[in-house]
This record gives C-alpha cells, sequence and structure tokens, in this order.
C-alpha cells in the first residue's frame, strides 16, 4: 500500500471509529422513551443515561490526549475502542437502571480514549491542504454522525430490540480493530514536562460531575429545599435537611473547577506536566472557537433529548417514525458538510462558521413555534433540515478554525481540549434540557389539565406521573380509557409547552455562539 493510499485508509478508519462513539451519544435518545418502559426509568434515570455518557467522557478527554501523547496514540485508540466496546455490551445485558447507568460510565471511558486519538492522529498525518480536508471529514463525521444516531436507534428498536443500539458496536468495533492494525499508524508527541496531573483530573471530574449532577436532580430532589431524600453509598441526604443536596453539589462543583484551573496555572508556573493548557485560551481563534464549540453541542444533544420524547409521547410515532424525522438532521448536516469546504474557498472558513450558526439559531426558533400537538411530523422534518445543514456548515469548518494558529508541537493539547468542550456541551445540553422539561412539565402540565376542568388533586398527580415517567403516561393513557376525554389533550398540550421551552433554551446557547463565532471572524480577520 502506498504512503498517500495507507493515509487515506487510515483517516477512514479513525472516522468510522470515530462514528462509533458519536452515534452512541445520541442513539439512545429515540430508544428512550421504549426504555424508560422496560426498565421503568424516571426522568432523572432518562437524563443519566443519556448525559452520564458525556460527562466521562468530558472529564476524561484531557487526560487521555495527554496519555496518547506520552503512550502513543494508535495504542490509546485501541485501547478505547476495546473498552467502548465492553461497555457497549454491558449495556445490551443491563437489567435496570444502575446497570445501564453504570454501563454507560464504561462506554465514556472507552470513548474518552477513542476521540482525541482521533484527532490528534489526523492532525500529526496530514499537511497543507490535505489536512483541511482532513479536518473536514472529521468535523462532519461529528455532527452527521450524532444526526444519524436517531435514525439507526429507531430503526434498530422498532425491527429488533432497543439492546440493539448497543450490540451493533460490537461487530463495527472488529472491524475498527482490524483496520487500525494495517492502515493506523503510530504517532506521539515528545512530553518533557515531569510528573503525572492526578489531583487535576480528580479535580475535574468532581467539577464536572457535581455541576451536572445539581442540573438534572434540582427538580427531583428540590432546587434550595429538599424535596426528595438522596440515598449515596449508604448515605442519606433527608428531606427534613435544613437545604437541599442540590445547591450544596452545584457550590462544591464550580469550587473544584475553579480549583482546578489555579492548580493548573500553579503546575505550568512550575514546569509540570498539566491536563490542561491554560496559555492556550490566549490565542483569539481558540479561546471563541471553544465557546462557540460548546454552544454548538448544548444545541444538538439537548434538542437530540427532548425531541423524541415529544415525537413519540406526544405525536404518538413509534420509535423508527420518531427517527426519520430526526434524521433530516443527518441529511442537512451531510448536504452543507460537503459543501462547506467549497464555500470556505469563498467566504473563508470563520465566516462559513457565523452562517452556519445563524442558520442554527434560525431552525431552533422555528422548530421551537412548530412544537405543538396539532402539527404534522413533516413540518417538523423539514425545519430540522435547516437546522441540519447549519450544524454541518458549522461544525465541519469549526474545528480547523479552532485550531489554526496553535502551535503544532500544542496540537495534541488543543485538539483534547476543544474535544472536552464539546463533550462538556453535549452533557450540558441533556441536564439543562431536560431540566427545564422537567420545571415545565410540573407547571404547565397541571395548568392545562386545570383548564380542561380536571379536579385539582387529580391534576397535580398526573402532572406529577408525566414528569416521572417522561411523558410516557399519555401513550399509555392513549391506549386506555382515560379519566375524561379532555386528559390526553390536556397532557400533550402541556407537554409540547415543556418542550418549547427545553427548546428554547438551547436557542439561546446558539445565540450565544454566534456571538462567538463572530468573534472568531474578527481574530481572523485581523491576523490576515
Amino acid at each position: 500500500m502506498s504512503a498517500v493510499r495507507r493515509k487515506w485508509t487510515a483517516l477512514a478508519v479513525l472516522a468510522t471509529g470515530l462514528s462509533v462513539i458519536v452515534v452512541d451519544g445520541t442513539i439512545v435518545g429515540v430508544s428512550l422513551p421504549v426504555i424508560v418502559g422496560d426498565l421503568g426509568l424516571d426522568l432523572s434515570d432518562a437524563q443519566w443515561v443519556t448525559s452520564l455518557y458525556s460527562v466521562v467522557f468530558a472529564a476524561l478527554l484531557l487526560t487521555a490526549g495527554r496519555l496518547g501523547d506520552r503512550w502513543g496514540r494508535r495504542r490509546l485508540f485501541v485501547a478505547g475502542v476495546v473498552v467502548f466496546a465492553a461497555g457497549s455490551l454491558l449495556a445490551a445485558l443491563a437489567g435496570g437502571a444502575a446497570g445501564l447507568i453504570t454501563a454507560r460510565v464504561v462506554q465514556g471511558v472507552g470513548g474518552a480514549g477513542v476521540l482525541p486519538a482521533t484527532l490528534s492522529t489526523v492532525n500529526a498525518v496530514f499537511r497543507g491542504r490535505d489536512r483541511v480536508v482532513a479536518f473536514a471529514v472529521w468535523g462532519s463525521v461529528i455532527s452527521g454522525m450524532a444526526a444519524v444516531g436517531p435514525l439507526l436507534g429507531g430503526w434498530l428498536t422498532g425491527s429488533l430490540s432497543w439492546r440493539w443500539i448497543f450490540l451493533v458496536n460490537l461487530p463495527i468495533s472488529v472491524l475498527v480493530l482490524v483496520g487500525t492494525a494495517f492502515a493506523v499508524p503510530e504517532t506521539r508527541e515528545r512530553v518533557v514536562e515531569p510528573g503525572r496531573d492526578v489531583v487535576g483530573l480528580l479535580l475535574s471530574v468532581l467539577g464536572f460531575g457535581a455541576v451536572v449532577f445539581a442540573v438534572i436532580e434540582g427538580a427531583a430532589l428540590g432546587w434550595w429545599r429538599p424535596t426528595g431524600e438522596l440515598r449515596v453509598l449508604g448515605l442519606v441526604w433527608p428531606v427534613t435537611a435544613p437545604v437541599s443536596a442540590v445547591p450544596v453539589a452545584a457550590v462544591a462543583g464550580v469550587a473544584c473547577l475553579l480549583a482546578f484551573v489555579l492548580w493548573e496555572r500553579r503546575r505550568a508556573r512550575l514546569g509540570r506536566s498539566a491536563i490542561l493548557d491554560l496559555g492556550l485560551f490566549a490565542t483569539p481563534t481558540f479561546r471563541w472557537g471553544n465557546l462557540t464549540a460548546l454552544a454548538v453541542a448544548v444545541g444538538e444533544f439537548g434538542l437530540l433529548f427532548v425531541l423524541p420524547l415529544f415525537l413519540v409521547d406526544v405525536l404518538a410515532l413509534g420509535p423508527m417514525g420518531a427517527g426519520l424525522v430526526l434524521a433530516a438532521m443527518a441529511v442537512g448536516a451531510f448536504l452543507a458538510g460537503g459543501a462547506a469546504r467549497h464555500l470556505a474557498a469563498r467566504l473563508g472558513p470563520p465566516k462559513v462558521v457565523v452562517v452556519g450558526l445563524l442558520l442554527e439559531l434560525l431552525g431552533v426558533v422555528a422548530v421551537a413555534a412548530s412544537v405543538a400537538r396539532e402539527e404534522p411530523p413533516w413540518l417538523l422534518a423539514v425545519l430540522l433540515v435547516g437546522y441540519g445543514a447549519g450544524l454541518g456548515l458549522a461544525s465541519a469548518q469549526l474545528t480547523g478554525t479552532t485550531l489554526v494558529d496553535i502551535p503544532a508541537d500544542r496540537s495534541g493539547q488543543g485538539s483534547a481540549t476543544q474535544s472536552t468542550v464539546r463533550q462538556l456541551g453535549a452533557a450540558l445540553g441533556t441536564a439543562l434540557a431536560g431540566a427545564v422539561l422537567s420545571w415545565g412539565l410540573g407547571s404547565a402540565v397541571e395548568t392545562d389539565l386545570r383548564a380542561a376542568h380536571v379536579p385539582p388533586p387529580v391534576a397535580a398527580r398526573l402532572a406529577a406521573v408525566t414528569r416521572d415517567s417522561a411523558g410516557g403516561v399519555i401513550a399509555a393513557l392513549r391506549e386506555h380509557p382515560a379519566p375524561g376525554p379532555d386528559v390526553v389533550p390536556a397532557l400533550a398540550d402541556g407537554f409540547s409547552s415543556a418542550t418549547r421551552g427545553a427548546v428554547l433554551t438551547t436557542g439561546a446557547f446558539l445565540a450565544l455562539g454566534l456571538v462567538g463565532a463572530t468573534r472568531v471572524a474578527v481574530a481572523a480577520a485581523r491576523r490576515s
């Protein structure tokens, strides 16, 4: 095999491995209503199943990136694929919430090894115009395959079982391992700083985990006053406590993250190895590019958490039907991702990112306006094509734009940092959208039920059940005689209102991302 052919074959293998872990971040969403009913999950469990993968992913990415620099990126890639496959098998065999959530943790550990190894290898192997193309392929895989996840999940769940959304990873992982042995070269970076940043790893894990815990569990445990009991490792936080565990976890998480930043600065000042190179953020394109990447991920994963629940529970679509609607995002993302390189040649990559974010923001607002019980599913699909087009444009050019001013000898750290930001955005997107959805279900559903003349005690009980079942009770009442002809429409209208609020929340982050993308374009213009 010639060197040129081997290089592009290696890209195909790396992209396939990347595709598997990216798809797994979104494939669960459309299957979630079925999993909730089968394993008896509540809304908090459902959020953890979706977001914990990204939390672990984000927390370990920086450390994994540094490990790849020292140990070898191909070796890290292989180890990540093996661990990810093991987690997939555990998820497929899970018999309850605890087993599935634990399996998602294992998958997150494996994914944290795969993603930085792919990007660092691409950055080390490709040069010049080939690197631009390779980065575009990498960015398109990130956005496009994330949007493919719901379609694949809907097809597997509807045709076979939700367990196959995890089992399908096993044969693909085997093929990736075989391809890696033949085509992917080993690369590493010479790390001269001494030491292992174990304290930084622990602070980042505790900080990310505590903040996401607070966002997800706020509705169940109480945002300030305790409304539910928390049990962890035999310890109990009772409902009689003066304050809920949620604000305590939030404050502790923020404190850990601040301590993490101070610790990383100290290690850099002493010349010790650090998992986060804070000096990279002095580069404007890197700083604002990461803000944009965070916003894009929040928007995408927030939508992919709430829309499947709306499509299945309110519009009464099956997993396959919901997957087809959400696949419209993939159509737009792949079409725009392919055209992004040509558009970038005319406008420049930073301006393409701005155009992409603008399309995403307009798409989210249009989707929010169309989330209603009476709206046809095809209308949402059409609007999601436009949103997906913006996602494809932004993601395909964002990676190269963010890293363009980072020196080659620091590219491993730069790429790992950006990957971490993306995964943190994915976790926050799921957590925030789920929190807003939960809050909306607790208020809008009860209001609509009372407007339908449902007695207040019954309305309060139905609203609580709707929130706890993540909307699954709507489908159950649709199939069986409901306590009144107006109950199901009222529940559906309340769920629609809550979904609309969650979608608009993701839109607020996309607006922030548009600001970041504009600043990247300004910084790039000044540089040129």
